[in-house]
C-alpha cells in the first residue's frame, strides 16, 4: 500500500547520495552480510528494508532534526570482499561525524569499526549491545569482537551490554574476562535505566580518547520486539531501552560509527516489527548527534 503524501509531514529517509565537495552530518552505509551466519539468514535484505521503513517516520523529535544526510549506499558482496566494505565505510567516516552502518549480520561489525578507525586502532574503544559474546572461533557472525581484539583492539577498551544467561558458553565467557573486557549483563539492565549504563560503558570504551564504535546487535531485545533476530530470547531488553541506547550513542562525543545488525528482514513479522525498530534507532541516533 502507498504511504500517504502531506506536505506538511515531510518523511524521514530517501537521503541522498554523497555530493563530490559536501560534508555531511550522518552517512549511511548498507553492509549486506549473511554468507558466514551461524545460522540460515536473509540479512542481506535488511539494508534495503530498513531505507524503506525510515519512512514511516519523520524527521522530528520536539523540533526538526537540522542536519545533512548522505546515504552511501550498498558495499558490493562484503562478505567475499570485506577490505571493500571497509573502504567505503571509510570514505563516510572521512566526510561525516557520524556513519550508522546497517547490517547485515554481526560480521558487519568488523568493516563497519575497523573502516572508521584507520590507524586509531590503537586507541579505538568498542561498546556493543548483545545478548552474545561474539569470540568464537573461525570467521562469522559469532566471531567479529574477537576478531576486532586480534586486530588490535585493546580487550579492556571493549564494554558488552546485555550479555544474556543461557546464550553463551563458559569457555567464551572466560574468554572475555582473559581479554580483560567489561561484562554487564542483562540482569543489572533490570536494576539500572540503560540510559546511564551506556553512558558510562561509551566512557570507558572512550578512556584513550580514540574513536569508539557501537555495535548494536538488535537480538539483545526481547524476542516479543526483535522475531526478525533468530538469536532473540524471550528476556531481552524492551524496545523503548533500544531506542534510548541509541540515541545516547549519537550524543556522546567519542562515538564515530553506530551498526545495527543481525536482523533478518525475510523473517521478521508480518507488521514488520523489527526493521522498524531498526529505522526508529537510525533516527534516534540522529536526534543525539543533534543534540552534541
Amino acid at each position: 500500500m502507498a504511504l500517504s503524501v502531506d506536505l506538511r509531514w515531510p518523511r524521514s529517509g530517501d537521503w541522498p547520495a554523497p555530493s563530490a565537495s559536501g560534508a555531511v552530518d550522518l552517512a549511511l552505509v548498507g553492509l549486506p552480510t549473511y554468507a558466514t551466519s551461524l545460522s540460515a539468514t536473509g540479512a542481506n535484505a535488511t539494508p534495503a528494508a530498513v531505507r524503506a521503513g525510515l519512512r514511516y517516520y519523520s524527521e522530528f523529535t520536539d523540533r526538526p532534526l537540522d542536519l545533512r544526510f548522505a546515504d552511501y549506499g550498498d558495499a558490493i558482496d562484503p562478505d567475499d570482499d570485506e577490505d571493500a566494505a571497509t573502504a567505503l565505510i571509510a570514505k563516510a567516516a572521512a566526510s561525516s561525524r557520524l556513519v550508522v552502518a546497517l547490517g547485515g549480520d554481526n560480521s558487519a561489525t568488523v568493516p563497519a569499526a575497523l573502516g572508521t578507525w584507520g590507524s586509531r586502532l590503537g586507541s579505538a574503544g568498542l561498546v556493543t549491545l548483545d545478548a552474545h559474546h561474539d569470540l568464537r572461533d573461525g570467521r562469522s557472525n559469532g566471531s567479529p569482537v574477537r576478531r576486532l581484539i586480534e586486530a588490535g583492539l585493546a580487550g579492556h577498551r571493549v564494554v558488552q551490554v546485555g550479555i544474556a544467561d543461557f546464550a553463551n558458553s563458559a569457555e567464551y565467557s572466560a574468554r572475555a574476562a582473559d581479554y580483560g573486557i567489561t561484562v554487564v549483563r542483562r540482569d543489572e539492565l533490570l536494576r539500572r535505566p540503560i540510559a546511564d549504563v551506556v553512558a558510562e560503558a561509551l566512557d570507558l570504551a572512550g578512556a584513550a580518547g580514540g574513536p569508539v564504535h557501537v555495535d548494536f546487535d538488535v537480538d539483545v531485545c526481547d524476542r516479543s520486539v526483535a522475531p526478525g533476530c533468530p538469536a532473540s530470547v524471550p528476556g531481552g531488553i524492551a524496545a523503548h531501552e533500544l531506542r534510548a541506547a541509541a540515541r545516547v550513542a549519537g550524543a556522546h562525543a567519542s562515538v564515530e560509527s553506530i551498526d545495527f545488525t543481525e536482523v533478518d528482514a525475510t523473517a521478521d513479522a508480518p507488521d514488520g516489527r523489527t526493521v522498524r525498530l531498526v529505522a526508529l534507532c537510525v533516527l534516534e541516533a540522529a536526534a543525539g548527534l543533534a543534540s552534541r
